[in-house]
């Protein structure tokens, strides 16, 4: 006991190095439909991810070369010469940020015009944000549920999941007791589907399970605070498209080292939303 508390007095210590803020104002999130894939190509360390059609937009995200992305609509933006194309369009993805279509590698097709260009993004204080902007639907170790290590965010399926700090990936994993983490899974499986873990600076780690998909990161990447891991699914076990979320004092990540994401994410400023 005297372990776990010491463990997590140094996450309240981090969260005391912090300059907080309040986070911007958002409209809710939405879902669009998927109108065209494609792929990233860029020379460079990866592509920022904004809140609107320009290079003086927010930057919310990275995207690495090679990250397969769901482009929902397009829009009349900034120009932009990229690696592609010259172009003054650019893409909103699935998860409502913006990319310029100068760097997406992709089949030419047409794409409905966006009809808005608002974007909803997690709530940000200081250095940390929590990793999707969606209520909590299940919380850490309760009674009805005294081995659920992390808790329940009730995301929308393809909803982007995003690194709640700066930090290094070290786990990529694919976690079900049998059949694959390509499909949807169910409550009699067991285990995580794929997902991802991240450690930050003074050991902690952070994990981010039922992704639909192979995550967008690999083992070794060293993301900054808003990098997409990948996007939400149902994969493992799980009854329907959710993040389980989990935070760890220390690594490896075991059941010992885990604590609750609602008191550490207070520590820092920031508040899971209600279902």
């Amino acid at each position: 006991m005297k372990r776990a508390t010491t463990l997590f007095a140094a996450a309240g210590t981090l969260g005391g190095a912090l300059t907080l803020g309040t986070a911007p104002a958002h409209a809710d999130p939405t879902t669009p439909d998927i109108a065209a894939t494609g792929t990233i190509v860029t020379a460079t360390t990866g592509l920022n991810a904004r809140s609107g059609p320009s290079s003086a937009s927010a930057r919310i995200g990275t995207l690495t070369n090679g990250t397969p992305i769901a482009i929902s609509c397009r829009t009349a933006g900034e120009f932009i010469s990229g690696t592609v194309t010259n172009t003054g369009y650019w893409d909103r993805l699935t998860d409502n940020s913006f990319i310029s279509d100068a760097f997406v590698q992709r089949d030419a097709i047409d794409i409905p015009k966006c009809t808005t260009t608002t974007v909803a993004i997690p709530e940000v204080s200081g250095t940390w944000m929590l990793p999707v902007k969606a209520g909590l639907v299940s919380g850490f170790r309760t009674v009805e549920r005294p081995v659920h290590d992390g808790v329940d965010l009730g995301a929308t399926r393809n909803t982007a999941i995003r690194a709640v700090s700066a930090g290094t990936v070290i786990r990529v994993v694919c976690n079900v007791s049998r059949g694959s983490c390509d499909v949807d899974g169910s409550r009699s499986l067991r285990g995580c589907g794929w997902y991802v873990e991240v450690q930050h600076a003074d050991s902690i780690v952070t994990r981010y399970c039922h992704m639909i998909r192979r995550p967008s990161v690999t083992v070794g990447q060293v993301v900054r605070r808003g990098t997409i891991l990948g996007h939400v699914g149902t994969s493992g076990a799980s009854s329907g498209p959710h993040l389980h979320f989990e935070v760890h004092v220390g690594a490896p990540a075991t059941r010992a080292n885990a604590v609750s994401p609602i008191d550490f994410m207070a520590v820092l400023g920031l508040t899971f939303g209600s279902a």
